[in-house]
């Protein structure tokens, strides 16, 4: 077997994967807590971005699959909000952000060089022309990338925190540091600023790169540990893509699982000032 050509596969896979998303049931439920601030979330800016007829093609029949409004909902997305959408590969989030924050608002498109490679033509389509214009690229090494002290609202991880514990034997993909990133990113946003995850969900207990190097999935404990580790609080959880019949054994591009994977959405927040 090719291993660097499974390992580029499963890259290309990946990043495709930020074009589905499962079916699920049930809403939010507040994980309480006295200093948790409200959501921010405008309904009828996210509304019109989802109905916008300069969308992409082929976005909109995403947006049933992906719950989009949902998803967009718990982030708290609104009009002049600063946002990060992380991994973001060919922006499918990053164009709805950038139409609901509107021209006072910006986003941040980042995606590491492997990332960026594999959603090329993607890419090169979603800023076609001057297109988004209140979105700034930034694509680098998580080693070297620099976002201004608390200068950003709200951030997403969309089926890609778990690249973050990749480690493929041919090279592929860079040994990138949760821990890195998120102090940046902890750094990086406003006080009561939310960051959103959303990923494929691992059974407990093994060694987190090698379940991500066979399954491609994450235990939401690992996700939990990094984010407290790194000063964030959960402030919400939901069942939102939620599959029992998932037995979270297979690979997530398994043809007998592939787009009907359990999955787990948690909001986190940096506190807010006392």
């Amino acid at each position: 077997m090719n291993i660097r050509r499974l390992s580029k596969t499963l890259l290309a896979a990946v990043v495709a994967t930020q074009l589905l998303a499962v079916s699920g049931c049930a809403s939010l439920d507040a994980a309480g807590g006295a200093n948790v601030a409200d959501t921010t979330a405008d309904a009828t800016r996210i509304r019109a971005a989802l109905d916008s007829a300069e969308r992409l093609a082929g976005d909109a029949a995403e947006d049933s699959r992906r719950k989009s409004y949902q998803v967009l909902e718990a982030l708290g997305a609104g009009e002049g909000m600063q946002v990060m959408d992380a991994f973001s590969a060919g922006g499918y989030y990053t164009e709805l952000l950038s139409r609901i924050v509107g021209s006072t608002g910006g986003v941040i498109a980042y995606n590491n060089p492997p990332y960026a490679a594999f959603a090329t033509k993607r890419i090169a389509e979603r800023y076609a022309g001057g297109r988004l214009a209140n979105v700034r690229q930034i694509t680098t090494p998580i080693e070297d990338l620099t976002l201004a002290p608390e200068s950003l609202d709200a951030a997403m991880f969309i089926m890609a925190y778990h690249d973050l514990y990749w480690r493929p034997t041919d090279g592929s993909w860079p040994q990138t540091d949760p821990a890195l990133l998120l102090r940046k990113l902890y750094a990086a946003l406003k006080h009561g600023g939310n960051v959103l995850v959303q990923d494929h969900v691992a059974n407990p207990g093994g060694d987190p790169s090698d379940v991500v190097n066979r399954l491609h999935r994450i235990d939401p404990a690992i996700v939990r540990r990094d984010f407290v580790a790194a000063g964030f609080e959960e402030v919400r959880a939901s069942s939102l893509f939620a599959n029992p019949a998932d037995d979270h054994s297979k690979l997530v591009f398994d043809p007998a699982i592939q787009g009907r994977t359990d999955q787990f959405l948690i909001i986190f927040r940096k506190p807010v000032r006392r």
